[in-house]
């Protein structure tokens, strides 16, 4: 590295525009903040040698120019707020609709939102915030903060820390604020030199020569700002990984126990009991309303819960032993913590298919009895029912919520909000089984306008409709299988929610605070006074607030010989 020393001693790093020590401008480098074609100097950063205005050969060189660039830095910021504001006109993945076409990303941006909402999803903007393009946005963001600072704060503090009260004239009489007096008594310097101190300006004096300083800690403003941001960005990118961020959901019937997902197998929840209250229609407040409204509006809902814990968690599928940690009435805005988690009540559907009850009927006599039935739980059907009246039925396939396509049977959850089955029914001492489909296939196809000749029955997966008589698909059937009562559950929807990336938020924004107030409401004021012959020349700077530092001036020369600073101006 090729140092420059300067005459008054002091050895400069290449790359310096102002000598660290005496301020005079270094010949050649004046053109890196432009002060060659200036007559006041550019004080911004002390005229001190920053990498990315010296060094630019390597690549280590390049990248580290391209990120210290504050163009850069806010480039990077606003395409980080135009893609959060992208993300914003199509719902995330975890908020689709729970009655959408689909909750496959996949299937419903495009079935819903045509073309934009299949490039919607391919630009990953259905999961914006872990994308793996915008937390390279983000870290790009948290790597030109980082090297915007280290480029320009260690320089800074190098050239302030060794600047000296003796300073080169040329360095005086290019300041903005400058005067010369041409005869000053020792009385009326000793009274400047008091009166400085009195306004809290600390006196650096060096052979008759003074820099009176102060608020020189606004100067780091900025950095602490950048230091909040920072930390800021690391929270935003821990919140990606599932030990400091974690967004679940679960549905839990009444009386279920089952694990808490997100857990690993260390919590179970059981639904003691789901409540549901609704506004009286009767109610003289609420009467208008409610009859505006046309439906019944809860007034609170809420799930009583206990919470396991399992001892020895790890085994997937297994319980183990499970002690109770607590009972928790969950109502909105009232959730159950424990263990580091939350559990907020999100929502609930009260009639859920829970069992179905079918019985066989000879075909073509509409008035027989039943000649047998079977029940089928819908949350853990079996593959065969044996019947009394030796009757066997296989369930081949079970579509817990069906829909229709042009060209297939398919289900859109696995939820049993619309369930539909295909059964195998073996009569009395025969091997050959019937096929039948219950569920109201045609009606569900008439509804959507779609031919049914073109639908394949075999099992394909899910119908929508209204339940009816089982359907024939080969027409040679002599029995058929009526659905005879139905089960329904009540079942509450709450979300498991654990962010320990919060106190990193609350920390990084205090610091960003901190920032803005230490750069906003305090200067950076120097005043300089240079001995010439028998008199002074007075310089003055600060980095905002010209106005406050041309007031301090007014009051410590008040009643002396020394002229007023006037405000030199670049020349035309």
């Amino acid at each position: 590295m090729k140092h420059i020393k300067c005459e008054c001693g002091h050895v400069n790093p290449e790359g310096t525009v102002l000598c660290e020590a005496c301020g005079k401008p270094i010949e050649g480098n004046q053109h890196i903040d432009g002060n060659d074609k200036k007559k006041l100097l550019n004080m911004r950063y002390e005229g001190s040698a920053r990498r990315s205005t010296t060094f630019n050969k390597s690549i280590v060189d390049k990248v580290w120019s391209f990120f210290s660039s504050v163009k850069v830095g806010v480039w990077l910021i606003v395409i980080a707020l135009i893609a959060s504001g992208i993300g914003t006109i199509l719902p995330l993945e975890q908020y689709i609709p729970a009655n959408a076409i689909s909750r496959d990303p996949a299937i419903f941006y495009p079935e819903t939102y045509g073309l934009f909402g299949k490039v919607y999803y391919q630009l990953g903007f259905h999961n914006l915030y872990s994308s793996w393009w915008y937390l390279i946005i983000l870290a790009s963001i948290g790597v030109s903060l980082v090297i915007c600072s280290i480029d320009r704060f260690v320089p800074l503090y190098r050239a302030l820390k060794r600047q000296k009260a003796k300073r080169h004239e040329s360095f005086i009489n290019r300041q903005r604020f400058y005067s010369q007096t041409e005869v000053v008594s020792q009385k009326e310097f000793n009274t400047v030199k008091e009166r400085l101190q009195r306004q809290r300006y600390r006196i650096k004096e060096e052979n008759g020569h003074i820099v009176a300083e102060k608020g020189r800690f606004s100067r780091w403003g900025p950095y602490v700002n950048h230091i909040g941001l920072i930390i800021i960005l690391i929270a935003a990118l821990l919140r990606t990984t599932s030990f400091f961020y974690l967004s679940e959901y679960v549905w839990v019937r009444d009386g279920e126990l089952t694990v808490i997902p997100g857990t690993d197998s260390e919590y179970y929840i059981e639904n003691k009991k789901f409540i549901l209250d609704t506004y009286d229609i009767n109610d003289k407040r609420f009467k208008d309303a409610l009859a505006k409204e046309g439906r019944i509006i809860p007034s609170n809902f809420q799930t009583n819960v206990t919470i396991f814990k399992a001892e020895e968690p790890g085994v997937i599928g297994v319980e183990g032993d499970l002690v109770k940690i607590n009972d928790f009435e969950i109502r909105m805005n009232e959730p159950a913590k424990f263990g580091g988690y939350t559990l907020y009540q999100q929502g609930y559907q009260i009639n859920e298919f829970s069992k179905m009850t079918f019985k066989i009927y000879q075909l073509n006599d509409p008035e027989a009895e039943a000649l047998g039935e079977f029940t089928v739980d819908l949350f853990d059907p079996k593959t065969e029912y044996e019947i009394d009246s030796e009757f066997r039925v296989e369930v081949v396939e079970y579509y817990p919520d069906y829909t229709l396509t042009e060209d297939q049977v398919r289900s859109k959850t696995k939820d049993s909000n619309n369930p539909a089955f295909v059964f195998n029914l073996f009569p009395p001492g025969s091997e050959d089984a019937e096929i039948s489909f219950v569920g109201d296939v045609i009606g569900s196809a008439e509804d959507l306008g779609i031919d049914t000749s073109a639908v394949d029955l075999q099992p394909m997966g899910n119908v929508i409709g209204a339940f009816a008589p089982s359907i024939d698909p080969t027409g040679e059937n002599q029995y058929r299988i009526l659905i005879d009562s139905i089960e329904f559950d009540r079942k509450s929807g709450l979300s498991i929610k654990r962010d320990y990336t919060i106190p990193f938020f609350v920390i990084g924004t205090l610091i960003f605070m901190i920032g803005v107030i230490q750069g906003m409401y305090w200067q950076h004021r120097r005043i300089w006074i240079h001995p010439k012959n028998e008199g002074i020349l007075l310089a003055a700077h600060t980095n905002k607030n010209w106005f406050g530092l041309k007031k301090d001036i007014e009051k410590v020369i008040d009643g002396t010989s020394i002229q007023m600073v006037e405000e030199q101006k670049e020349d035309d």
